[in-house]
């Protein structure tokens, strides 16, 4: 049986799904591998190292389409599609609540398994978390690209020609990403605060030397969050809330120096946080990040791959793809991920069985036998 991966085609995605360490043991289960030539050029994997694990590298994406499984960061588009054999199995990110092409996918009676769909609640399902891989190289990485807008330093200096205080960053939003923001900007010596729907939040930003923004909260919201919590996931407050986190919020944002934004729901738009009233209060050569920007973003004025700066000096920073600047690592990262997925389909033929029984396989699956199993309501 052979596994394919294609090149990726999406503009400015960098990633691969497989390194030379995955194909090996690809190769080492029973599989075939053929690699795109330069499908792992952009994130430091030469064609070379792929060949010397015992891949086979092919000079079109035809070839490698033409395999019973493809693994992929981004899902295929609808040109790749239709390069895709009837009946095989694809692997990937599909970003299945705005993907337009799942009845396409159907339509060739393949298997699609989108990981971003993983139960997030199940231990044994921890090495297989993409999201989770990926947003914390983004948080990490979405600190350095702000600093590098920023004109002044992050930590403290006493010089003889004065003092420099250090930059105030405020965090909107503690997953991983957020977590990973938080504890990085604390490595360059900002001072940050943070703020969250989960008040659970709230001990792992102290643990990390943040300040939490705390939001009072009704019993009612208390029990939506604990929910929440427990699945992993946002939840949405009520208008009392959503009120008097806008207060709390225009107050920290306003006299920050770095605003770095996370917040993402899975199916619908990204909750706006900031809002251009309180971009207005903030002092001239402040930055704003927004990582929501590709879903609607969570801050007013932000636009996908554009640094705007306002009128008062203010730079909004819509950066997508975040993971995609660190293509090495996360590459790695996700070539782990989906190998830890895919083992989970191996028999000891060297073929692949979708066992339903399996929490972690039945919630990834969003096409099979030619029906579309996923439903974005």
């Amino acid at each position: 049986m052979q596994i394919g991966i294609p090149a990726e085609i999406i503009a400015g995605e960098t990633r691969v799904a497989a390194t030379p360490d995955t194909v090996k043991k690809y190769i080492a289960a029973g599989y075939t591998v053929v690699v795109q030539a330069g499908a792992g050029v952009n994130a430091s994997v030469p064609d070379a190292s792929f060949s010397a694990v015992g891949a086979s590298i092919v000079n079109d994406a035809v070839t490698a389409y033409a395999s019973d499984i493809i693994l992929k960061v981004q899902a295929p588009t609808a040109e790749e599609i239709a390069l895709i054999k009837d009946g095989a199995t694809v692997v990937a990110m599909f970003d299945p609540y705005r993907n337009p092409n799942l009845a396409a996918f159907a339509a060739k009676n393949l298997q699609c398994f989108a990981l971003e769909l993983l139960p997030r609640t199940l231990s044994r399902a921890q090495n297989m978390d993409v999201l989770s891989s990926q947003s914390n190289l983004a948080g990490y990485k979405s600190v350095l690209l702000a600093a590098n807008e920023y004109q002044r330093p992050f930590p403290m200096f006493m010089t003889s020609a004065g003092t420099v205080k250090p930059a105030r960053i405020v965090i909107m939003g503690v997953g991983v990403a957020g977590l990973q923001a938080i504890a990085t900007a604390k490595r360059l010596g900002a001072v940050v605060e943070a703020t969250d729907l989960r008040p659970t939040a709230k001990d792992q930003v102290e643990s990390l030397g943040g300040k939490w923004l705390d939001v009072p909260m009704s019993d009612e919201e208390k029990e939506n969050a604990k929910k929440a919590a427990a699945s992993g996931y946002a939840w949405m407050p009520g208008p009392q809330y959503v009120q008097d986190q806008a207060v709390i919020v225009d107050k920290a944002v306003s006299q920050a120096d770095i605003v770095i934004t996370t917040a993402l729901i899975p199916g619908r738009n990204a909750p706006r946080l900031i809002k251009a009233e309180t971009v207005a209060k903030m002092k001239a050569g402040s930055v704003i990040l927004d990582m929501a920007v590709e879903t609607g973003g969570n801050v007013e004025g932000s636009v996908v791959n554009e640094i705007i700066t306002t009128a008062n000096g203010v730079k909004i920073m819509g950066i997508p793809n975040i993971p995609a600047k660190l293509a090495a690592q996360s590459s790695a990262l996700y070539a782990n991920n989906v190998f830890n997925f895919i083992s989970t389909l191996f028999n000891k033929e060297g073929g692949l069985v979708f066992n339903q029984a399996d929490e972690i396989q039945k919630a990834l699956l969003i096409t099979s036998a030619g029906e579309l199993l996923f439903n974005k309501k």
